[in-house]
């Protein structure tokens, strides 16, 4: 029995209301550039709205000029998304908790998660959006997941809690070593100020 490789995510589609709605949601709120609108060709009632997140990846939308907005949260059960996040600069998400409190968004406030800093609240449609940004820039050829598996490692070798920056520097580092050919032959830490 062979796998089925992914190679990232390709799109996520959610259940919308009206157009407006997302439009001023996707487009108005977060910025993602409106890129494609056609007939969800499973439903002749319903338009499928293309956004870009920022990657080139698409978050889409079925419409229904029919459909009331309904901002219940969305259910939690299990096989149902419990939110989305996306990654903003540090500049950014420094922003962020003013630019939600200026449309008067309710959300979580930034929350610390270790190895990042997220903001949680929900579209107007109760799905629950998390705004991510991470604490460190990978090293040159490596991705987040990179580090993040590293510093996993370091965390869970050292029996701490959570990833923690110190896991996150020491991940860096370990990654850069691996990457990057020296001709020292001792590559360990020393003081020249001694």
């Amino acid at each position: 029995m062979r796998k089925l490789q992914s190679q990232g995510v390709h799109h996520i589609t959610i259940v919308g209301a009206n157009r407006r709605i997302a439009m001023d949601f996707w487009e108005g709120v977060l910025r993602m550039p409106f890129v494609v609108e056609q007939p969800n060709l499973d439903s002749e009632s319903e338009s499928h709205l293309y956004f870009d997140p920022g990657d080139g990846r698409l978050i889409t939308v079925f419409t229904n000029e029919e459909r009331e907005p309904d901002p219940t949260r969305t259910s939690t059960e299990q096989g149902c998304v419990h939110h989305i996040a996306f990654s903003l600069s540090q500049a950014s998400f420094r922003q962020a908790v003013e630019r939600l409190d200026e449309r008067g968004i309710s959300h979580s406030g930034v929350k610390d998660r270790g190895f990042m800093d997220s903001i949680y609240f929900e579209d107007p449609l109760g799905l629950l959006i998390e705004l991510s940004s991470y604490r460190f820039e990978p090293p040159l050829g490596s991705s987040h997941a990179d580090v993040l598996l590293e510093a996993h490692k370091i965390r869970a070798q050292r029996g701490a809690y959570n990833i923690a920056e110190e896991h996150l520097a020491d991940a860096i580092e370990t990654l850069v070593m691996r990457s990057r050919a020296s001709l020292s032959y001792d590559r360990s830490p020393k003081n020249p100020y001694s």
